[in-house]
Order: structure tokens, then C-alpha cells, then sequence
């Protein structure tokens, strides 16, 4: 009947209208996501432009990751290199800097800014790529301080001719760790609350002493480190790499130096704030 064709034509108009409505829609959604993608990496690569004495970190797998983690906390700037594009949507998640690109590649290293980094991490799990990165850093930067994983000790030698100042051999760390806390117990808590976990509210510390500080001129005494403060300074590091070890009460703080102190965190704070440290 007449009025069952205008019935239908108007279900048949209604479904392409709803249709049209929805794929309209949809594709909103694509480009909105897509702009706001690439405005955000617009903004990452504005932020990239802009660092110097960062720390560049290749490969974001489980010990990049961790890598990043703990400078993030100790609020080092840094910018993450990895090829894989999940590895760099949650880099980027957690708030960090971030490059999806090869990392063995001279040009992406260019774009991290490498010849003005203070320091290169390499923790790729390819001994061959962490060498090639390793001399294309050295080339970039030969004051950048690289530290790069190996995963065969045969390795370790040619990322040291290769310009690295430290390498890591995770597999013999993990090793020589698992037995020495068989061994060892005391000294695996004493390793263990230097790398960064809190024994009793217990922590080591780097504390850097700046021209300017109060504390120059000043012997360890007279800093009241351990009197006031609760803390022990067990080394202190000049400016020219000497590391003098157990240093008398009458040691005097000096431009440069580096103290590395035991005590509760707290009382580390507190101490930077007294000193301005």
C-alpha cells in the first residue's frame, strides 16, 4: 500500500541518516585522536629541542624502564629511544620524554640531542646494537659518559674499546648477587640501601657541593654532619676524581666535591636545606 511505501522509505532514510551519523562520528574521533597525537609530539619534540646535560636512555624494555623510573625520582631530565611503538606510548604514559626511532642510527641520536648530553644508557638486549650506539656516542660527544649492557663477557672488552666508561653484565650481577646474599647477607643490605631501597628509613646519598655553598671551608666537624645531623660521610670525591675514603673529622670541604653520606632520609633533607645543597 501507498502508506506501507512511505513507511519504509522513511525506515530505509532513517538507517542510512543513523549510519552516516555514526561513521561521521567515527571518523571524528580518528582525526581528533590524530591531531591531538601529533600536536602532543609536536610538544614532545619542542621539549627534546630544549634539553642539555640530560641523559639519553636507549631501548625502554624492563631495564630501561627501571632506568627511567629511578631518575624520573631523583628528577634527572632524560628523553627514552626505542623502535617499538607500544614501548613508547607508555614511556610517554608515565610522563616521560620520548623517541620512537633506531637508536643505532646516527641521526635519531642527533635528535636526542646526544652532543649535549651529559650521559648515555644503553640497555639494549643486542650486544652488537649497544656497541654501534656506543661508538656512534663517543663520536657525537666525547665527554658524554656512557654506560651500556652487555649480555656476553667477551663483549664487555669491545664496549669498552668502543668508548663506554661502564659496563653492566646483568646475567653475572644477578649471579654473583643471588650468592652472596648466601654468603653475605650483611653486605647484600649494605648494597641493597645504596642502590636505593630504604632499610629502616636508612639511605645513602650523593650530595654535591656547589660554589657557593656554606659548606666550603668548612671541615667535616665543623658541618656538624654527624653531631646535629645524624649522618656519616664515608667518601668524599674531589673535583679531580680523587675518592678519599673514611675522611678525617678534619677534612675540609673543598669547590667540587661530592659527599657520599649515610643517615636517614630526613635527616639528608634537612641537611641539604641547612647547606643549600
Amino acid at each position: 500500500t501507498p502508506a506501507l511505501k512511505v513507511f519504509t522509505m522513511l525506515v530505509i532514510l532513517f538507517g542510512v541518516s543513523t549510519s552516516f551519523y555514526i561513521l561521521g562520528g567515527l571518523v571524528r574521533m580518528v582525526l581528533e585522536g590524530e591531531i591531538n597525537r601529533a600536536l602532543g609530539m609536536r610538544r614532545l619534540g619542542r621539549e627534546i629541542e630544549r634539553l642539555s646535560g640530560h641523559v639519553v636512555i636507549c631501548g625502554f624494555g624492563r631495564m630501561g624502564e627501571v632506568v627511567a623510573g629511578e631518575l624520573a625520582q631523583r628528577k634527572r631530565a632524560f628523553v627514552v629511544i626505542d623502535s617499538n611503538e607500544e614501548r613508547i606510548r607508555e614511556a610517554i604514559a608515565q610522563g616521560h620524554l620520548a623517541l620512537q626511532d633506531d637508536a643505532t642510527d646516527d641521526a635519531t641520536l642527533q635528535a636526542a640531542r646526544v652532543p649535549e648530553a651529559e650521559a648515555l644508557i644503553t640497555t639494549l638486549p643486542s650486544d652488537a646494537d649497544n656497541v654501534f650506539i656506543t661508538l656512534t656516542a663517543r663520536e657525537l660527544n666525547p665527554r658524554l659518559q656512557i654506560i651500556a649492557r652487555a649480555e656476553h663477557r667477551s663483549t664487555e672488552k669491545k664496549l669498552l674499546q668502543a668508548g663506554a666508561n661502564r659496563v653492566v653484565l646483568p646475567a653475572m650481577t644477578g649471579a654473583l648477587r643471588m650468592a652472596a646474599m648466601i654468603t653475605r647477607p650483611s653486605v647484600i643490605e649494605l648494597v641493597e640501601l645504596a642502590s636505593g631501597a630504604q632499610i629502616a628509613e636508612m639511605a645513602i646519598e650523593e650530595l654535591a657541593i656547589a660554589a657557593g655553598s656554606p659548606l666550603l671551608g668548612k671541615s667535616i666537624r665543623d658541618s656538624q654532619a654527624r653531631s646535629h645531623h645524624g649522618l656519616l660521610i664515608v667518601a668524599l670525591r674531589r673535583a679531580d676524581g680523587q675518592l678519599v675514603l673514611s675522611p678525617a673529622a678534619s677534612t675540609d670541604f673543598q669547590p667540587g666535591d661530592t659527599a657520599v653520606v649515610i643517615g636517614r632520609a630526613s635527616d639528608i633533607e634537612k641537611f641539604r636545606a641547612e647547606y643549600g645543597i
